[in-house]
C-alpha cells in the first residue's frame, strides 16, 4: 500500500523534473556559429562565452593561405548562424565553401573598420599615403590605387589574366578554393592581395575585430548583449595591459637592433605597431615562393646590417630560414606565431598568449645579438 501512495508522486516529480531541465536547456542552447582560423575562433570563444558553439575550420598549427575546405567544415557552415571571417583575401577557399554549403546565415569581415597596410608588391600603386587609409567591407577603395578597387569577398582579375569567369558573377570567385588552393592554371591566391590581411598581429587592432565580433553577437542575440560587452571590456583590458607591457620591452631595445627576418611577410601590423622592421623571403602567403634573386638580396641585406637572428614560423617551412641562417652566420632566434594558434599545451595556445610569446622571443632574441 505504501510503494502504491508514493508512486504517483514519484512519478509526477519526474515528470516535473524532465520538464524543468528540457526548458533550461532549450533556454540555454548555445548559437551555432563558425570562425575561419583558431586566433579568430579564440577570440569570438572569450566574447561570446557559453552562449555561443564556435566551430573553428583552420585549426591549431593550421595554415589559413593553403587550407582545403572539408565535407565537415560544409556541414558547421551550413547550420551557422554567424560566419566571423577575416577579409581581406585572407581566406581564398571561402566564397566557394559558403555556396556549396548554402550558407544563409550572416557574414561578419572581422576587419571591417581596420587601418589596413596597401601592399607594395604592387609598385608605384602603395606608398605612405595608405597608412592613414581605412577599409570599410564591401566598399570601394580609392587613393593612390589608381584604377583599382577593392571589394571585400571578390579578388582583383589584373594579376589573373589567364583565369576564366562565369558572366555576372564576382570575379575571380576566390580562385575556385573550396576544391582546393591551387586552380587549374596554378595561381596562388594570396600574394595577389591588395592589403595586407595579418591584422591581428597588432595589439590595437585588436581593438577592432573583438568591437565587430561583440556588436555581430549582440545583434544576433540581443538577451545577451549586456554579457557579450561585459566580456568585450574584460578582454580588451588584458589586452591593453599586454600591448603597453610588450611597448615597454621593446621600447629597451636600440635602434640598431630592430631589424627582423621571418618566414613570410606577415608582421607588417606588428612592425608598425611597435616600431620594427621585418623582411621576409617569401611574400604574404607562405603559398609564394622567393626567388633566387631575392633570397640573395636578403642575405647580401642581413651581412651588410649584422643582423644576427632570424625567426622561423609554426605555419612556414623552416629549411629556406635555415639556409639563409646558415649562409650569414646568423643564429635561429625562435619559432614565432604569425597566423595560427600553437597546440593546446604550446606557447602560443591563445590569441593573447601569442602575441605575448612573439614579442618576448623577438625581444629575448634581438637583446642577445646586442649583448
Amino acid at each position: 500500500m505504501l510503494f502504491r501512495h508514493k508512486l504517483p508522486t514519484l512519478m509526477a516529480l519526474i515528470t516535473l523534473l524532465g520538464a524543468g531541465l528540457f526548458n533550461t536547456a532549450y533556454a540555454q542552447e548555445p548559437l551555432p556559429v563558425v570562425a575561419t582560423f583558431s586566433i579568430l575562433g579564440d577570440m569570438v570563444e572569450n566574447i561570446g562565452g557559453d552562449a555561443v558553439e564556435v566551430t573553428t575550420m583552420v585549426g591549431r598549427n593550421g595554415d589559413t593561405h593553403v587550407y582545403q575546405p572539408t565535407p565537415t567544415d560544409a556541414k558547421a557552415v551550413k547550420r551557422a548562424s554567424l560566419m566571423f571571417t577575416n577579409g581581406l583575401e585572407f581566406e581564398g577557399w571561402l566564397e566557394r565553401l559558403a555556396e556549396a554549403a548554402e550558407f544563409d546565415g550572416t557574414t561578419v569581415v572581422t576587419t571591417d573598420g581596420l587601418d589596413v597596410i596597401a601592399m607594395e608588391e604592387h609598385g608605384d600603386e602603395h606608398d605612405d599615403d595608405h597608412e592613414g587609409e581605412k577599409h570599410e567591407e564591401d566598399e570601394h577603395h580609392e587613393g593612390d590605387h589608381e584604377g583599382e578597387k577593392h571589394e571585400e569577398d571578390e579578388h582583383h582579375d589584373g594579376d589573373h589574366e589567364d583565369e576564366k569567369h562565369e558572366e555576372d558573377e564576382h570575379h575571380d570567385d576566390e580562385h575556385s578554393d573550396a576544391e582546393g588552393h591551387d586552380d587549374e592554371n596554378g595561381h596562388h591566391d594570396h600574394h595577389h592581395g591588395e592589403f595586407d590581411p595579418h591584422g591581428w598581429l597588432s595589439l590595437q587592432n585588436a581593438i577592432v575585430y573583438v568591437d565587430n565580433i561583440t556588436e555581430a553577437l549582440a545583434k544576433a542575440m540581443p538577451d545577451k548583449a549586456s554579457l557579450f560587452y561585459q566580456n568585450r571590456a574584460a578582454y580588451l583590458g588584458k589586452a591593453d595591459s599586454l600591448n603597453q607591457e610588450i611597448k615597454s620591452r621593446i621600447a629597451a631595445l636600440p635602434e640598431s637592433a630592430r631589424t627582423i627576418v621571418t618566414s613570410h611577410d606577415a608582421f607588417q601590423y606588428f612592425g608598425r605597431e611597435y616600431g620594427l622592421t621585418f623582411l621576409a623571403p617569401q611574400g604574404l602567403s607562405t603559398e609564394s615562393e622567393a626567388s633566387a634573386k631575392d633570397v640573395a638580396e636578403l642575405i647580401e641585406q642581413i651581412r651588410d646590417e649584422s643582423i644576427a637572428a632570424v625567426f622561423v614560423e609554426n605555419v612556414a617551412d623552416p629549411r629556406l630560414l635555415e639556409q639563409i641562417a646558415r649562409e650569414t652566420g646568423s643564429a635561429i632566434g625562435g619559432k614565432l606565431f604569425p597566423g595560427a594558434l600553437s597546440e593546446s599545451d604550446g606557447p602560443a595556445n591563445t590569441y593573447l598568449e601569442l602575441m605575448r610569446h612573439n614579442a618576448t622571443t623577438i625581444v629575448d632574441a634581438l637583446s642577445e645579438s646586442k649583448l
